[in-house]
């Protein structure tokens, strides 16, 4: 295969295009392109009035290595990329077929053969990392468990569309938990910067699509699926772990480990049932406080670890749209819906930039924990939402914690987060930024029309935050406001408070992803080792073929 990069073409190009600008670069008839793959596609929007796409093309064609060399073009180069491939199974492992459709809510099942697992690996969380996980071990004959402490992902959509017209919250089925995890009530992006020599990345990518997602997030520069797509994908995704004989049971919470001399040796549920395991993957998410104070009870090694804490922010997409278009209306009506991302670091040397920004999205209420109020960012598929949003978040660090031991961040979230709610008599707490610049309340909405998902109330956002946050988020914004005219108009809505952009805390884990408890396997953003939907995932088969170098399935008799 032949790679070609920096393609340039029109915005309104035609598929025949592709292969003839291929043919043109590579110096050979358009017939003997046999085919054109795009690897990646973006927009070049630095000049004004010739706004186009970057490709990144693979190319088919004959004597390849030939044809390569006499195109004199640096830009082509014959392609070595090799495809992911999962590890085989440890020792005495032989794989079985996949049985018959289980029922999902049934208890794991005993009568694994002797030198395998003795009984199935459990995956707790069924977020992405978790997912993920169980989807490639049901594949390769593992048969998984997963444990979800939250509801299916139908049933959980409903009970957090009554959450957001009522307030009335269900702390075991919300925004940050139930089947898909956080990133399910999120603009699903999937927009990663980690390394990837192996595949995982790609790997992700092709199960999305495989379950229902838009074939272009294999190449687009920055993919989404939309919160609507992804509550089928998910639902999908259980579906076939339950085809291969995985099973997964809703509402049941870890509420305990059981450890015999230093290795894991079963999970109690609910409080009242134990079900015996060697093998536990904790996919736990990033606010599930509780079970980190059972992990700490058990003395799994954790520490506190730096992440970021600040408000969203809300404008018209449109204005987006233009700054990022250059004014181009024709380049807006083709593209959709701008998205940026923006960094400062400031005077303090704290660092304030764009998290999690929402194309014609939404700010919701997020909170999982009474007497707490949290905000996140959404988009449908569509993104045809009215506003632009995104967090604007500022870093701390263990410092700023105001405590000790690994749970401090966790206590410091709580804190913000007991302020919003409080701010906000249990709504959204909302300020424009003229007023929040000028420390006074806002008594009404200007141009900028509000879209949320949960009630809202206006509130003094500077009361919510430190000192030090506040004062880097207006240096920000008026940084921002040199780079994107308007960022920093008065009647930008703010809310509050962002206080769950990532894990606060990090469960230890050696060079083979195990705790210093045996058997135990921290994945994910909850345990510190993503930041997002696509490291997460891609963190999970990590850990599935670390599972899968280790252990043999065990076969049901």
């Amino acid at each position: 295969m032949i790679r070609i990069t920096q393609v340039k073409l029109p915005l309104d190009h035609t598929e025949a295009d592709l292969k003839i600008r291929a043919a043109k670069l590579l110096r050979i008839p358009d017939e003997r392109v046999k085919a054109v793959h795009i690897v990646k596609q973006s927009v070049d929007a630095r000049r004004r009035g010739e706004i186009g796409y970057s490709y990144v093309l693979d190319v088919e064609t004959d004597r390849e290595e030939q044809v390569a060399a006499r195109s004199k073009n640096p830009n082509v180069s014959i392609c070595t990329e090799k495809p992911y491939v999962f590890p085989g199974q440890g020792p005495s492992g032989q794989l079985g077929e996949a049985p018959a459709r289980t029922d999902h809510h049934r208890t794991a099942s005993s009568g694994w053969d002797r030198g395998a697992l003795q009984h199935p690996p459990v995956v707790i969380g069924s977020g992405p990392a978790g997912l993920f996980c169980a989807l490639m071990l049901a594949r390769h004959g593992y048969r998984p468990l997963v444990l979800e402490r939250g509801g299916p992902v139908q049933e959980r959509t409903k009970k957090v569309q009554a959450f957001w017209e009522t307030g009335k919250l269900d702390p075991a089925c919300n925004v940050q938990f139930g089947e898909g995890g956080a990133g399910t009530f999120s603009d699903g992006k999937l927009n990663t910067l980690v390394k990837d020599p192996v595949g995982r990345n790609r790997k992700v990518l092709e199960l999305f699509v495989e379950f229902g997602a838009d074939p272009r997030i294999c190449y687009v520069n920055k993919p989404h699926i939309g919160t609507d797509v992804l509550c089928r994908i998910v639902e999908s995704m259980r579906e076939e772990i339950l085809r291969l004989g995985g099973q997964v049971r809703f509402y049941s919470q870890v509420t305990d480990l059981q450890v015999e001399e230093g290795r894991l040796a079963g999970l109690v549920v609910n409080g009242e049932e134990t079900i015996p395991a060697e093998a536990a993957i904790l996919a736990i998410g990033h606010s599930a406080r509780d079970t980190f104070a059972v992990l700490k009870a058990r003395q799994v090694p954790m520490e506190a670890k730096a992440f970021a804490v600040g408000l969203r922010i809300l404008h018209p997409q449109a204005m987006v749209d233009m700054a990022q278009y250059k004014g181009d209306r024709e380049a807006a009506r083709l593209l959709g819906a701008a998205s940026y991302k923006l960094t400062h670091t400031c005077g303090s040397g704290r660092g304030v930039y764009s998290f999690c920004m929402c194309p014609g999205g939404f700010v919701v209420n997020a909170s999982s924990e009474e007497g707490r109020l949290a905000v996140n960012g959404m988009s449908y598929h569509a993104r045809d939402g009215e506003d632009a949003n995104s967090a604007l978040i500022v870093t701390v660090t263990p410092k700023d914690f105001g405590g000790e031991g690994p749970l401090a961040g966790i206590a410091f979230q709580r804190r913000l987060e007991e302020l919003a709610y409080k701010a906000g008599k249990g709504k959204i707490p909302v300020q424009l930024y003229g007023d929040f610049k000028e420390g006074r309340l806002s008594t009404g909405f200007g141009q900028v029309r509000p879209q949320f998902r949960g009630e809202t109330a206006f509130a003094d956002l500077r009361q919510i935050l430190p000192v030090p946050v506040t004062e880097a988020l207006l240096e920000g914004i008026d940084r921002f406001g040199q780079i994107i005219r308007g960022f920093d108009r008065p009647d930008a809505i703010l809310a509050g408070v962002e206080s769950r952009t990532s894990s606060p805390v990090r469960i230890c884990r050696d060079d083979h992803l195990e705790s210093r408890i045996k058997g135990l396997f921290p994945c994910g953003e909850g345990a510190g080792y993503a930041g997002g939907i696509t490291s997460a995932a891609m963190d999970g088969l990590r850990v599935a073929e670390e599972i899968a170098r280790r252990y043999a399935a065990g076969q049901q008799r």
